[in-house]
């Protein structure tokens, strides 16, 4: 059984002598406490050394990677010729896969072997015979050195840090800059109340501050390079008469000093603001154009980086911010939220109550295919984001219009027959359903019949329409007395319940004209003449 133990300058391979001991790893460290004991364990089989910094490297990424480097290639070659029934006891899973696959070599990674290596670290000077610990310590700090720079130059995200770290600069000096403002407002309201309901621009009312100082000096101010010309009539005016508190000149001078501090802040604001408008530009321009530079470093700030955006699908990108809002939907089964951070895009906002959840549907589709133009195409231009914008504005202005919109590539007058369904109705026949030998085929057919014939009072009516306009004159017939025609009812009754089978019967009666109809009642009239 053998161990492959990774270092800085290369590759050592040793041999287990005692497997046992690699099942009992509870008290293995004690078998490690001095160098005698740690040669009896483990006898170093193979070093294979890095020839410089550069291989030390690209073996280190490989193992990173799970991948096999071509010296640990080289090395496990010998041991697979050599000693090919044996098992090697590797750190990381991903690699022995690796090994597994390119080299038919058996791999065992779990606690045991992490646990052995660990043992195996503590008496490495001793078990690697010709390594000096200062050539160790020289060749790890320049691993370490050259593996961080591999990182930062190579990191498809590096130029997305910039992004990232601007916009989340960008929204603390936002929420900074309210702060600010809120406290010179309520400082300097004590003074001059008046002139916060005049003056609602935050930068305007911190600069008349600034120039004015205590509201005596308002009347003998120029302050026509700041306010319009009404407003400073009325600024004016209002100090004549307020109604404030008189302060001292240390507290105006400090008031002037936080006013100045603001004035600053908004100067940078807008300068981090042009910056990052610039780097979403060049780094990913039909985002920038569909939603705005702000918007859109927003989601990469969120996602992480513009690659990490990408593989987001719509949906995801559409509710991208409102993460508490969808698990809390989800938890009390309520109506999921239509979207997030996309609300703050322009389209979004202008468009109607009733209309935002479908725009921002349609502009987070548009959206996500933008983001993985912009993060995997080459020679990336805006002209996509320009050709979806259009779109979207049009379908916008359809919907505020009211107007029907078509798919697209379908004309208006087609029709997706398709997708259509036609419904069959089929009723079960329940007469059919019966074993029994007294169902007549004639009876099941008169049920049939009746399933789907009218009702009987319409049926009746319908009857004696028909034998009015149709049926020829009959000849008169004498009259019966009332004697007879209850003989006549109660023999129909009779012969109802005794006899089922004339159901059949009857309903052809019923269905025959009315000239037919008579005839068969005249003739059941004289057979209960002739029985009496």
């Amino acid at each position: 059984m053998f161990i492959l133990y990774e270092t800085p300058a290369g590759y050592a391979i040793f041999k287990l002598l005692d497997d046992n001991k690699f099942k009992e790893i509870d008290n293995l460290y004690l078998e490690f406490e001095t160098p005698e004991k740690a040669s009896k364990i483990v006898k170093l089989k193979h070093f294979e050394k890095f020839a410089d910094t550069t291989e030390a490297l690209s073996a280190a990424t490989a193992a990173v990677e799970g991948k096999l480097s071509k010296s640990l290639k080289k090395a496990l070659k010998k041991l697979v010729d050599d000693d090919v029934q044996n098992q090697l006891l590797v750190a990381d899973a991903k690699l022995g896969n690796a090994i597994k696959d390119k080299l038919s070599l058996q791999c065992v990674a779990n606690t045991s072997v992490l646990e052995l290596m660990r043992c195996i670290r503590t008496q490495s000077e001793s078990l690697l015979s010709g390594l000096p610990k200062k050539e160790m310590t020289a060749m790890s700090l320049g691993l370490a050195h050259s593996l961080s720079r591999y990182k930062l130059k190579f990191s498809p995200d590096k130029i997305d840090t910039m992004i990232v770290q601007a916009q989340t600069l960008l929204d603390d000096l936002d929420k900074e800059l309210n702060n600010y403002m809120m406290r010179v407002r309520e400082w300097y309201g004590w003074h001059f109340p008046e002139l916060g309901k005049i003056l609602t621009d935050n930068i305007a009312y911190v600069k008349v501050i600034k120039l004015v100082g205590t509201r005596d000096n308002m009347a003998d101010t120029d302050l026509s390079d700041i306010l319009m010309e009404e407003l400073e009539q009325k600024a004016k005016e209002a100090a004549e008469i307020s109604m404030g508190t008189e302060i001292s000149e240390e507290d105006i001078t400090n008031i002037q000093s936080l006013c100045d501090e603001i004035i600053s802040i908004n100067e940078y604001r807008t300068h981090l603001s042009d910056y990052l408008k610039a780097r979403m530009m060049a780094m990913a321009p039909n985002l920038t154009v569909l939603v705005g530079e702000t918007v859109g470093a927003r989601l990469i700030a969120h996602s992480g980086s513009l690659v990490n955006l990408a593989k987001h699908p719509a949906s995801t990108l559409q509710i991208l911010g409102s993460e508490k809002a969808l698990f809390r939907a989800l938890k009390t089964k309520k109506d999921t939220p239509k979207y997030g951070l996309i609300y703050h895009a322009a389209m979004v906002g202008s468009a109607s109550i009733k209309n935002k959840g479908r725009i921002s549907r349609s502009l987070a589709a548009k959206a996500s295919l933008a983001t993985r133009v912009d993060a995997f195409g080459d020679d990336v231009t805006m002209q996509l984001g320009i050709d979806h914008r259009a779109k979207l504005e049009t379908r916008l202005r359809m919907l505020e219009q009211g107007n029907s919109t078509r798919l697209s590539g379908v004309k208006a007058k087609a029709k997706l027959q398709k997708f259509h369904a036609v419904s069959e109705v089929k009723t079960f026949k329940v007469a059919t359903d019966s074993t029994l030998p007294s169902t007549s085929s004639k009876k099941v057919k008169a049920e049939e019949e009746s399933a789907s014939a009218p009702s009987p009072k319409k049926k009746k009516v319908q009857q004696e329409e028909a034998a009015v306009e149709e049926a020829p004159p009959a000849t008169e017939e004498p009259e019966l007395g009332e004697g007879s025609a209850k003989k006549k009812k109660k023999k129909k009754n009779k012969g109802d319940s005794e006899q089922p089978a004339e159901e059949s019967v009857l309903e052809e009666s019923m269905e025959a004209p009315a000239s037919v109809k008579k005839s068969k009642k005249s003739k059941q009239k004289k057979a209960t003449e002739d029985d009496e």
